[in-house]
């Protein structure tokens, strides 16, 4: 937070040695043999050429006190231009790894590795991002087995999988345009903007989908107890929406509540957390679930509850007693779908 001893030194270092003082990167020689000098030197001289580079400690002048007998590794920090929260300072990275290293260790047995703080965030970043779409396979895969074996059917697991997802890119939409592009930051106490924690998707999509899956079951399930009785999938619609939408809007309220105290703390990263995951929810409630897939259901008509003659050998699981057929009296039978 502003005004705090951390972010004091943190703004201090910035404005008396550069926005780059903040997350330097650390690179670590094997040098082939103790003292060689000339290695090293090629190497910080390299490095100090790189566009982007602010400067190096030590640099070449610097050299002869930075080896010393019976030692072949050292070390050498690179200051970038830019903050550690710069997109520049990524491309450094990156210009460093697969440009200045590999050049400067041509012909020789030096080897030169970059790390720091900014470094392990990076890679960090791009491991969360490569796993992302094992990630969301993986749980959307086991959730759409899951109702298929409940439902019967192929489509309403698939809108739910599909309809989640949208729900996660609204959850994302805000948060970005809050957090990164500063809309409405203000009002919400914002103390700094920048790049999107790497792993708020992952969180934010994990707690999401259990929730508007949830939901799911709640609101589909009714509708498919008066589909199995009347096979009129309106009448299904209808009174699936009137038994368990109300159900729903509370039990979203209640947790979106929840998220939405995160707001007034003084924490940016626990402020991004609440806007992302009472957005999440009270999008994927209130427009996804009570209005987007009653919708879809009774636009697509019967073939909603259609299974595959070849899938035929799934459990049947039995969402309401056996020989129940109590119905639920619709207070408006033209709420949804009437046609």
């Amino acid at each position: 937070p502003e005004g705090s001893p951390a972010r004091t030194a943190y703004e201090l270092l910035a404005d008396g040695f550069g926005p780059g003082s903040n997350g330097p990167f650390f690179v670590a020689v094997q040098l082939p043999y103790a003292l060689d000098e000339d290695s090293l030197r090629s190497l910080i001289r390299d490095l100090q050429e790189t566009p982007g580079v602010a400067r190096t400690i030590p640099n070449e002048a610097m050299v002869p006190i930075s080896v010393v007998p019976n030692q072949t590794i050292t070390a050498i920090q690179v200051i970038p231009e830019t903050s550690p929260q710069d997109p520049a300072t990524d491309e450094l990275l990156q210009r460093l790894r697969t440009e200045t290293i590999p050049q400067a260790e041509q012909n020789t047995t030096m080897r030169a590795y970059v790390g720091g703080s900014t470094a392990v965030t990076t890679d960090f970043t791009t491991v969360l991002s490569n796993a992302l779409p094992v990630f969301l396979a993986v749980v959307v895969g086991l959730g759409f087995i899951a109702l298929t074996i409940l439902f019967r059917s192929l489509l309403v697991p698939l809108i739910g999988a599909v309809t989640s997802l949208l729900s996660l890119g609204a959850a994302l939409g805000v948060t970005t345009a809050v957090f990164q592009w500063g809309w409405g930051a203000s009002l919400l106490g914002v103390t700094a903007t920048g790049p999107i924690l790497p792993f708020l998707p992952i969180m934010v999509f994990a707690i999401l989908f259990g929730l508007s899956m949830d939901y799911q079951v709640f609101l589909v399930s009714r509708m498919h107890e008066e589909w199995v009785h009347t096979k009129d999938n309106a009448l299904a619609v209808r009174r699936g929406l009137a038994g368990s939408g109300r159900v729903v809007a509370i039990a979203a309220a209640i947790m979106s509540s929840v998220f939405l105290a995160f707001i007034p703390t003084p924490e940016d990263t626990i402020k991004l957390f609440g806007v992302g995951l009472a957005t999440a929810v009270l999008v994927d409630a209130f427009i996804i679930r009570l209005v987007l897939v009653p919708s879809l259901i009774s636009w697509i008509g019967p073939p909603t509850w259609w299974l595959p003659k070849w899938l035929g050998f799934l459990p049947e699981v039995h969402m309401e007693a056996e020989g129940s057929s109590d119905e639920i009296v619709d207070d408006d039978p033209e709420l949804v779908g009437a046609r």
